[in-house]
């Protein structure tokens, strides 16, 4: 017996030796082979949309005298929410689109606000409304977010768009999250290919969180959301080949958390205390930075990467929901997609997948695209 004891305690040595050592040259790979990390520039990605979106809005006023219009409704003084506002107009103007502005005391009573809400829903020149969030305390911002039309959701927050992100099949949601659209518009134009990739997802909020996960397996990525409960995070993301930060904590995933050549979208926008900035503060993500460098092939910094696609995004869903209002089809949110499954199916040379996964049709012809869609409902994708 006392032999097969130490037989067993032997071996339990041997084979904590050799996971040392596994570790230890896993490691000693990190260090001795660092990684070209490179830069995705959301500044410069954002205004390559935005460029686009100006482009589409000229044509659809030439062809059609119709302007997308954006609403905004802002409850209150507060500075960032003004911030933010005078960005969104700025941005909506520079690409000729019609504005409306709603601005209301702090002390508005949810009955007016609701009031002004409905105006904007009957206006057939507002294509698109958004409500500045966070509204005062004695207003139920979810009843006045869903009193805004489906069909003018500029945010894509609505039970409608968020049921069609996430079913396997039907039709696509009217308007996507904007900020899990800029991600996904990041990686795209970054040259990333999901398909067939671990993708984790750190953080699990409605805006952020959630859709952004649902969109990624619609593009055939294998994907885990991690959160406040999950155990073990790190072995996680040291098997991520893409990693979405959306958890609002600063420099929270580390760079040796990270996988050799992985892609690094980070969502998060925090500030920090810094006595060498006027303002005594700068701004980091929910990845530390600078030590993903050397290992993360690609990442977005902060600020400057997901923040300016979000507005670019806005502009995006309200141009679409204008092209909806004239029964024309919607620009697809993905832009290219892998060579057709086996099993696929063609309507007018035009690959769908029989599973109902997500796919990008690319084709000069949008009414080429629209048309073969509609042939073919049962096997169209949700998400375009």
């Amino acid at each position: 017996m006392a032999r097969v004891i130490a037989a067993s305690a032997c071996g339990a040595v041997v084979a904590l030796g050799l996971q040392k050592l596994l570790r230890g040259k896993t490691e000693a790979r990190r260090v001795s082979a660092p990684v070209e990390t490179k830069l995705i520039d959301g500044k410069a990605i954002a205004a390559e949309v935005r460029s686009e979106i100006k482009k589409s809005t000229a044509e659809l006023r030439a062809e059609h005298n119709v302007t997308p219009g954006l609403a905004v409704i802002l409850v209150g003084s507060r500075k960032d929410s003004q911030s933010y506002v005078r960005n969104k107009k700025k941005a909506a103007e520079e690409v000729g689109f019609h504005t409306v502005d709603i601005v209301l005391p702090e002390t508005v009573s949810q009955e007016d606000l609701l009031f002004e809400l409905e105006k904007l829903n009957s206006d057939l020149k507002v294509h698109a409304i958004l409500v500045q969030l966070p509204l005062p305390k004695h207003i139920d911002e979810a009843f006045v977010l869903s009193k805004i039309r489906v069909d003018k959701d500029a945010d894509g927050f609505s039970a409608e768009n968020v049921g069609n992100l996430c079913m396997k099949g039907g039709f696509p949601p009217l308007a996507v999250p904007c900020t899990p659209a800029g991600c996904v518009e990041l990686l795209q134009r970054s040259g990333v290919e999901v398909s067939g990739k671990n993708a984790v997802v750190v953080g699990r909020s409605n805006i952020v969180g959630m859709p952004v996960s649902q969109i990624l397996q619609s593009m055939d990525a294998t994907v885990t959301v991690c959160h406040s409960r999950t155990q073990d995070m790190v072995s996680y993301l040291r098997n991520a080949d893409v990693v979405i930060a959306a958890v609002g904590k600063a420099e929270y995933v580390r760079g040796d958390w990270l996988k050799p050549g992985c892609v690094v979208i980070d969502v998060g926008i925090n500030a920090v205390d810094d006595a060498s900035k006027k303002l005594g503060y700068r701004l980091v993500g929910d990845v530390n930075f600078a030590e993903a460098q050397g290992v993360a092939a690609q990442i977005t910094p902060v600020p400057g990467g997901v923040g300016p696609m979000t507005i670019a995004m806005l502009l995006k869903n309200t141009l679409n929901l204008a092209r909806r209002s004239l029964q024309l089809p919607r620009i697809p949110l993905r832009r290219s997609t892998s060579p057709a499954a086996p099993g696929a199916v063609s309507a007018q040379g035009i690959q769908l997948p029989k599973e109902h996964l997500a796919v990008v049709i690319c084709c000069k012809d949008a009414d080429t695209i629209w048309k073969a869609a509609e042939l073919a409902k049962p096997v169209r994708s949700r998400v375009q």
